[in-house]
C-alpha cells in the first residue's frame, strides 16, 4: 500500500530553506518513493514526513535526491541560466564604457578615476550586503535588490552628461552589483549539493552567456549608438532578476575575524609573494576587460570586430574550464598559477607588437589559457594554502587582491597611460611589469623552504 506524503521543511534540515517533498510512502517496502522533488539536491536522512491531512505520519528512512536525473537537471539549469544572462549583460555594456566615457570627452585621468573607483567599492560593498544577507538569512532579498538598484543605475547612465553626474551613477552601480555573482556563487555551490566540483560547467553558461552577447552588442552599438548598450544589459539584467528567484540559498557558517585571518595567512610565508601576483593578475584583468575596445579603436576596428574579438576569447575559455581539474592535477595549482600569469604577461606584450585588429584577433585565441587558467589556478592554490578551517577567507582575499585591488591599481594607471602613450604603450608597460612580477616572485619561491609532503599511505600487507 502506498500513501500519498507532503512535508513543507522551512530551513530544517541542513539550514537549507523551503524544501518541499511530495511523493509516496510504501509500508511494504518501508521505503518512501518521491515524485516530485521540488527543491533538489537534498539528502534526506531520518527525516519526519507527514502524511497528507486524515493520513499517518511516516519516517522516511533515507533518499538521495541528488541521484535523480530530474532532479540534477534542475539543480543545474538554473545556475546555468542566472550565468548566461549575468555574463551576456555584463557584456552589452563592460567593453564599451572606456568609449563611452570617451565619447563624453572626459580625459584620461577621469577616465582612471571613473575606472578604479568600481573596484574600491566592491571591497566595502561586497562585504556589506552578504555580511547583512547572513546576519537575517534573507539572501534571496538581498540578492533582488542588488540586482534591480543594478537595473536603475544602468537605465540612468545615458541621461548622465557631466563628470560628477556619471561618477555618482557609476558608484551606485558597483555597489548594487558588487554582492551579485558572491549570492551567485553561493546558492550555486549549494543547490550543487554532491556535485560541487562540476561548478566549472556551470561557469560555462556565462562563458556561452559573454561569447554570444558580445558580438550582438556590437551590432547594436553600431546600430543604435552606445546608449543602446546600458538599456540592453539592463533588459537583461531584468531577466537574470527573473531566474534568480529561482536560486536556493544555503545558511552562512561563521567566519575568522579579518584582522586575525589577515595576520594568520601572512604568516605562512608563501602568502605574500602569491597576492603579490594575484595583484598583478587584477593588472591583466584590467587591461583586458577596460581598456581592450579604445586599443582596437586605435587600430582601426569597428564595433563589430571587436565583438568578433570577445567571442573568439570566450570559445578559447570553454575547453580550459571544461578540463580545468586536468590541468591543475598535471602541472599543480602553483606551476599553472605562474605558467597562466607569463603567457598573460606575454599576451600584452604581442598586443603591443599588433598593428592591425587581425593580428588581435589571432591573439585572442591565447585567452583561455591566461586569465581563465590564472583564477581556476589561484583559486586551488589558495585552497591547498589556506589554514584550517579559513578555506572560504582564503577564497576571499585572493579574489579581492584581483577584483579589488589589482584592478583598482590597473584602473588608476590605465587611464592616464591610454590618454598620453596610447593603448599599445599601455599594454607594453602592463606586460613588462606582470613578466617581471612573475619573475621576482619565482625568484623568491625557490629560496622558500619546500611545503613538508602528505605521508604516502602504507601499502596493504
Amino acid at each position: 500500500m502506498e500513501l500519498p506524503i507532503e512535508r513543507h521543511i522551512p530551513g530544517s534540515y541542513g539550514g537549507r530553506e523551503l524544501i518541499v517533498v511530495w511523493g509516496f510512502w510504501n509500508h511494504k517496502a518501508g521505503r518512501a518513493s518521491l515524485a516530485i522533488p521540488v527543491a533538489c539536491g537534498i539528502h534526506l536522512v531520518g527525516t519526519e514526513l507527514h502524511a497528507i491531512p486524515g493520513l499517518q505520519s511516516v519516517p522516511l528512512a533515507a533518499h538521495a535526491c541528488s541521484s535523480s536525473p530530474e532532479c540534477s537537471y534542475v539543480r543545474k539549469s538554473w545556475p546555468f541560466a542566472f550565468n548566461f544572462l549575468l555574463f551576456a549583460g555584463t557584456a552589452t555594456v563592460s567593453p564599451f564604457i572606456v568609449l563611452y566615457y570617451q565619447g563624453l570627452g572626459f580625459g584620461g585621468a577621469q577616465i582612471g578615476l571613473l575606472a578604479g573607483i568600481g573596484p574600491l567599492i566592491t571591497l566595502v560593498s561586497a562585504p556589506l550586503w552578504t555580511g547583512l544577507a547572513d546576519a537575517t538569512h534573507r539572501h534571496r532579498a538581498f540578492m533582488s535588490a542588488s540586482l534591480l538598484g543594478g537595473v536603475a543605475a544602468l537605465a540612468a547612465f545615458p541621461f548622465m552628461g557631466t563628470f560628477a553626474k556619471v561618477f555618482l551613477v557609476a558608484m551606485l552601480l558597483s555597489f548594487f552589483l558588487a554582492p551579485v555573482t558572491s549570492f551567485a556563487d553561493s546558492a550555486t555551490m549549494f543547490m550543487l549539493a554532491d556535485e560541487r566540483a562540476k561548478y566549472g560547467r556551470i561557469r560555462l553558461g556565462g562563458s556561452l552567456g559573454y561569447g554570444l552577447a558580445a558580438p550582438a552588442a556590437g551590432i547594436l552599438v553600431q546600430r543604435y549608438g552606445l546608449n543602446a548598450a546600458f538599456w540592453g544589459c539592463a533588459v537583461l539584467f531584468v531577466m537574470a532578476f527573473l531566474i534568480s528567484q529561482r536560486l536556493i540559498h544555503g545558511e552562512a557558517k561563521p567566519q575568522p575575524r579579518a584582522g586575525g585571518g589577515v595576520r594568520s595567512l601572512l604568516r605562512n610565508p608563501r602568502w605574500p609573494p602569491f597576492l603579490a601576483v594575484s595583484l598583478a593578475a587584477g593588472l591583466v584583468l584590467s587591461g583586458l576587460n577596460t581598456f581592450f575596445f579604445p586599443y582596437m579603436k586605435e587600430l582601426g576596428a569597428g564595433e563589430s570586430t571587436m565583438g568578433l574579438a570577445l567571442t573568439i576569447g570566450v570559445i578559447s575559455e570553454i575547453p580550459v574550464l571544461f578540463f580545468g581539474n586536468r590541468l591543475i592535477r598535471r602541472l599543480r595549482p602553483y606551476g599553472l598559477f605562474m605558467a597562466a600569469m607569463a603567457l598573460s604577461g606575454l599576451r600584452l606584450l604581442l598586443f603591443a607588437a599588433s598593428t592591425t585588429p587581425e593580428a588581435v584577433l589571432a591573439i585572442q585565441g591565447l585567452n583561455g589559457l591566461t586569465f581563465p587558467a590564472v583564477w581556476m589556478a589561484g583559486v586551488a592554490y589558495a585552497d591547498e594554502n589556506a589554514p584550517p578551517g579559513m578555506n572560504a577567507f582564503a577564497q576571499g582575499l585572493f579574489g579581492a587582491t584581483v577584483m579589488g585591488v589589482g584592478m583598482a591599481v590597473g584602473g588608476l594607471l590605465g587611464g592616464p597611460l591610454l590618454e598620453t602613450l596610447g593603448g599599445r604603450s599601455l599594454y607594453l608597460v602592463f606586460g613588462v611589469a606582470i613578466l617581471l612580477t612573475v619573475a621576482c616572485v619565482a625568484l623568491i619561491q625557490r629560496f622558500l623552504p619546500a611545503k613538508p609532503k602528505e605521508p604516502l599511505p602504507m601499502p596493504d600487507r
